[in-house]
Order: structure tokens, then sequence, then C-alpha cells
């Protein structure tokens, strides 16, 4: 399971304390109803913010984190020192972000909540890590032409914007990019199409998709079918009584793209398993998608050494 790093988890808690379980259980199902929806959170007071914080947060960051571990598996010599967190909300990728690459220094996190932006320098305040703690804040209209970060990061962000926007707003996040660019989504066939969109829109601007796919060809996923994987994460006490859940966990479905500057060193493109893995009697089979489309592969037990490289192998990883 994906869960939140401690200290976050116990900033959560202290910023939380103060509001009332009740009232955060009905903000957080009003903020899940229009999380399906498809609108923006709307945040209008602290309580808001808390109950986005127990009951919102611990699954983007769950699916922030899958989604750079994948980056990181295909460019592991990326070291960035400079993060954009495009769109940040209360910092939540930030925080994966410093996780996965405990080297970046500076942290600039841009979002047009101002309250979102008070919780996120409240949150990092708690952070061991020194470029969290020195985070700059600032609202997403605020670009200078010659910003550049080595990594940025926009999560459940892309999704609040209308269809024409999408592509403009990529290539204007690629334009301040001088390493890797992710883009996250939820895991819906309306957020895999805004991530379809931003992946066109990186290809046109003459990037190269890191991940999920291993190159820039054309995607070879017809509708009804959608590219999406999923994260499992443990709730709280204070994340079951918010969602009114009797179940300890929460499996997260999400959707993404990573593009990568040329000087980026990326290993061999691979194929990648987009569905839950069978395990049978027989033996494994995954469905992947390759650089020639979507195949199905089949690993018998007799086949034992391939089986043994295979078994723990889940849905999202590449091959």
């Amino acid at each position: 399971m994906s869960a939140i790093p401690l200290t976050l988890r116990e900033a959560i808690s202290k910023f939380c304390e103060t509001a009332p379980g009740p009232e955060i259980a009905r903000r957080a199902a009003l903020q899940s109803a229009r999380y399906r929806a498809g609108a923006a959170s709307q945040i209008e007071a602290s309580v808001d913010i808390a109950a986005y914080l127990t009951a919102r947060l611990p699954a983007t960051f769950a699916a922030t984190s899958a989604a750079l571990n994948h980056v990181r598996e295909r460019a592991p010599d990326f070291q960035p020192a400079s993060l954009l967190d495009f769109g940040a909300g209360p910092g939540t990728a930030s925080w994966a972000a410093a996780e996965i690459w405990p080297g970046i220094q500076s942290i600039c996190m841009k979002d047009r909540s101002e309250r979102f932006l008070a919780a996120a320098k409240i949150l990092a305040s708690h952070s061991e890590h020194r470029g969290l703690r020195q985070a700059q804040s600032q609202n997403v209209s605020s670009f200078h032409e010659h910003e550049t970060y080595d990594l940025i990061v926009a999560a459940y962000v892309v999704s609040e914007l209308s269809d024409r926007e999408v592509p403009d707003v990529t290539a204007r996040l690629w334009s301040h990019c001088r390493g890797i660019l992710v883009i996250v989504e939820p895991g819906t066939p309306n957020g895999y199409q805004r991530i379809l969109r931003s992946r066109q829109a990186l290809i046109e601007q003459l990037a190269v998709i890191a991940a999920p796919c291993g190159g820039n060809e054309s995607c070879p996923l017809a509708s009804p079918d959608w590219c999406h994987f999923a994260v499992r994460l443990p709730r709280s006490r204070d994340h079951m009584r918010a969602k009114g859940a009797n179940v300890p966990y929460e499996d997260e479905k999400y959707s993404y793209v990573a593009a990568a500057r040329e000087s980026v060193p990326l290993i061999p493109a691979s194929s990648r398993i987009i569905a839950p893995v069978n395990s049978t009697k027989a033996g494994l089979r995954f469905r992947l998608c390759t650089g020639r489309g979507i195949s199905d592969k089949e690993i018998p037990r007799r086949n034992r050494a391939e089986y043994r490289l295979h078994i723990r192998k889940k849905w999202g990883d590449a091959t």
C-alpha cells in the first residue's frame, strides 16, 4: 500500500484537530460529489481544507507517487534540483516528489487558491525536507519568461481546464521545463481524454514521451478502453469516518503522462501492464501495451525462470 509520510500525516492531524468531525464528513461528501462530476474543488472555509486533507489528499498523494515512481524507473539517473508544483493545492505533489527525489533543493507551489497555498505552507513547515519548508507560494498566473524547472508536476489540475485550454496550458508548462514534466489525472475515461490531449500537445512540442508509453507512437487503445492504473492506499480512522467507509483501504485509479527533454537519459522503452494481472494455477497472464500495439502475454508456472521474473509484477509496471 502507498501511505503518506508520517510527518505529513501528523501535520494533517494537527491542522484538522479543531474542525468538527461531522462537518468534515459533510464537506468531504460534497467534495467527492464534485470530484466525480469532474468539477474543481470548492474551498470556502478552513473546514473545506480539513475535509480535503482528510478525504482526498491521501488518494492524490498515492496516485502522484505511483506515477512519479514509474518515471524514476524510466529515468533512474534523473536527479532534479528544482520543482514546480502546478495547481499545487495543499502541496500534495511536492511531498510526493520530495519523497522520491530527496535531493530537490527548491520548490515552487502555484495555485489559484490562497487558502490552499496557506495550508500548503503550514503543512510544509512540519517537513524535515528543507526544500519543502522553504517552498515558495505563488498564484498560477505568476510566470516569468525565463522561469524554468528540472521537474514540473501538474496533478489533478488539467481536469479543471476546458478542452480548449488543455493544449495551451500543457505547452506553456513544457516551455518552463528543462527536464521532465508529469501530468496526473483521475483514471476515468474523461481524465484519460485530458491526458491524451496533453500527450498530443507534448508530441507537437517535440517532447519525448517517457511514461507510461515507451515512445511517441499513437495510443493503440480504442474506446471503450482507456489507459489507467490503480494504487491501493490505507485509510486512517479519520479517513474512514470522513468518507463513511467500512474497509481500511481505498483503490485510487489514475491516468498520467510524463515527457522528457532529449538531454534526460532514459532506459530503453519497454512494455507496460495496462490491466490487473491474472494469476491462476496455470500461471500468469498480462495485458501489455507495447510499441507495436496491445498484446496478451501468458507465462505458465512450468516456465520457472520467467515465472519468477514476473511473479511480483503488477498493474502499471513495466516488463
